[in-house]
């Protein structure tokens, strides 16, 4: 899998909104009303991470967790990691609709 040039980076976060690259990872801070929905979110992103085979760095702090993606035995960015951050992005979309 070859990792993304810049065109294809900035592309896939016009999809992507709040996502953005630092120190060549796909970078999203997700802040939370109480910690308990900190972690739930967090359990919900585990999920989808293993049934993708593709895990993020993950970052908990009280109420905002953090995740960082990146493809590291690509040494960059790739189409997995676009992929997982859009799967990510449904998951809090469907959790604010049924709020």
């Amino acid at each position: 899998m070859a990792t993304l040039s810049p065109a294809e980076i900035e592309a896939a976060l016009r999809g992507l909104p709040g996502w953005a690259v630092r120190d060549g990872m796909l970078v999203k801070t997700y802040p939370h009303e109480l910690f308990p929905q900190a972690i739930v979110f967090v359990n919900a992103v585990a999920h989808l991470a293993e049934l993708a085979n593709h895990h993020p760095d993950i970052d908990v702090r009280y109420t905002n967790v953090t995740l960082s993606l990146v493809t590291h035995d690509q040494g960059g960015l790739t189409d997995r990691d676009v992929s997982l951050a859009g799967q990510i992005e449904g998951l809090r979309k469907r959790a604010a609709a049924s709020a």
